[in-house]
Parts: C-alpha cells; sequence; structure tokens
C-alpha cells in the first residue's frame, strides 16, 4: 500500500506531499516534495492507494445558504439566536464541531479565516481529480481523505502543539523524536533532516498516516444526518486506534 499525505496552503511555497510505502509491517518515507505545486499533488493522489489532505474539502452547507441568501437579499436571523450562537454554524462545518467535542481543538473556519484560500486552490484539484477519472467523495470514502493532523497527534498521545514555524524548531525536533520512539518501525530515511526543518514535511507524513488508518477503516465516519452534510462539506476522519495497529494490520 501506498499512502500519500498533503499538507495544503494556499501556495506551492507552504505546500508538503509525503509519500509512505507499507510493507513487511514497515511504513518507509520514499519522498517528500515540499513547495509542492498543483501537479505534484494530482498525480501524487493518483498514484497512491489513499491520500490525506489537511485541508477542508468545502465550505459549511449553512454559509452557504447564507451568502446565496444575502446576495438576493434575503437574510434572516434564527429566533431566539443572536451573536456568537447563530454565527457558529456559519463559521464552523458538521465535522469541525464533532472534530471539537471529541478532542477539544478548534479546526480554523474555512469561512472566516485565512484557511479558505487553501480550499479554494483544493477545490481546483478535486475537479482536476474528478477530470482525471477519479472523483472525491468529501466522506472519505475513496481515494481522498480529510485529515488533521494536530487532532491525529493528540489522539496518538504525541505533542500536537507549539512546533510550527522557524521559531520554534527545537519543538519539531522533539515531536519528530517522539514520533519516531512511538513508531520505530516508520522509517523516514534520507528525509528525516527535512521533516525536522519544516513542520509543513512534517504534517504530510503525519497525514500520510492518518490516510492510512482511514484506508484500513480504522477512522471515525459520518452516520446518519453528518453524512448528508459531510458530502458537499467535508469530512475530517479521527483515527480510532493507537498507532502500531497501522503497521499490525494484515493488509500490505
Amino acid at each position: 500500500m501506498l499512502t500519500v499525505g498533503v499538507d495544503l496552503a494556499a501556495e506551492a511555497v507552504r505546500t508538503a506531499v509525503a509519500w509512505l510505502d507499507w510493507s513487511g509491517g514497515r511504513a518507509r518515507l520514499v519522498r517528500v516534495v515540499a513547495g509542492a505545486d498543483d501537479d505534484v499533488i494530482v498525480d501524487a493522489v493518483m498514484g497512491a492507494s489513499k491520500a490525506g489532505i489537511d485541508c477542508p474539502l468545502g465550505w459549511p452547507d449553512r454559509f452557504v445558504d447564507f451568502v446565496t441568501a444575502h446576495r438576493a437579499g434575503h437574510v434572516q436571523v434564527p429566533e431566539g439566536l443572536a451573536g456568537r450562537a447563530w454565527r457558529r454554524d456559519l463559521a464552523l462545518r458538521v465535522t469541525d464541531q464533532v472534530v471539537h467535542q471529541q478532542t477539544g481543538l478548534t479546526p480554523l473556519s474555512v469561512s472566516a479565516d485565512r484557511i479558505g484560500h487553501a480550499t479554494m486552490r483544493c477545490a481546483a484539484l478535486l475537479a482536476e481529480l474528478a477530470r482525471r477519472g477519479r472523483p472525491v467523495d468529501r466522506r472519505g470514502v475513496g481515494a481522498v481523505v480529510e485529515v488533521y493532523p494536530a487532532a491525529c497527534l493528540k489522539r496518538w498521545g504525541l505533542p500536537y502543539r507549539g512546533y510550527k514555524r522557524a521559531a520554534n524548531l527545537t519543538e519539531l525536533g522533539l515531536l519528530v523524536n517522539r514520533l519516531l520512539e512511538s513508531a520505530p518501525w516508520l522509517d523516514l530515511g534520507e528525509y528525516e533532516p527535512l521533516c525536522r526543518a519544516s513542520d509543513d514535511a512534517t504534517d504530510a507524513v503525519v497525514s500520510a498516516l492518518a490516510a492510512r488508518a482511514s484506508a484500513l477503516g480504522l477512522v471515525t465516519v459520518p452516520t446518519g444526518e453528518q453524512s448528508d452534510a459531510a458530502s458537499t462539506e467535508g469530512w475530517i476522519a479521527l483515527p480510532t486506534t493507537t498507532l502500531n495497529i497501522l503497521r499490525t494490520s494484515d493488509i500490505s
């Protein structure tokens, strides 16, 4: 099995892609591209068994409805709600709220934060994948699953905060140490120095690990009304197992 992780930013300069090859109870990092453009990402997803993308795959349905109503001049505030309570469902998708309930972490708002720029890029990537015959089910079924590295790290008992940006290289190095201690079967090979120098590369590796969990069915999935919303908004797949289970599965 080959899984791919994509730490997606609005521009290539902060985007990284990682490829993990799974065989013989081990995972080997066979390639990392920092500064990945659209062609690299699409080709990586097309060649993978499963790809995990760290970026929202859609916008909140209620936000889309709100913008449509606003354009037509027919915005109505729900009766009995005001301020933050009313805006919550405009800013946060169903999956964002579920992630907060289950982990205490709140993903960035795709409708009210700068991550919306990355999601615009992601929408174009999904369209290109569909054009090439690999349409994406935003619920995580099929070739692509939405992932959230911070939540994965927290669930795996690893440092999940304070390792971003150049000022925190020491913390990033400690995270890589802890990751390798918890998963001695993970071989970063020649790309270990890059992972220690780039949080984008490390997040891409974590995303590839999360993609493996999804491929094995070891993640949360939307149910009932959640599934309806996830089909348009996207769904963050949270690992439901320890790291070691990823290598011991009989799927290779």
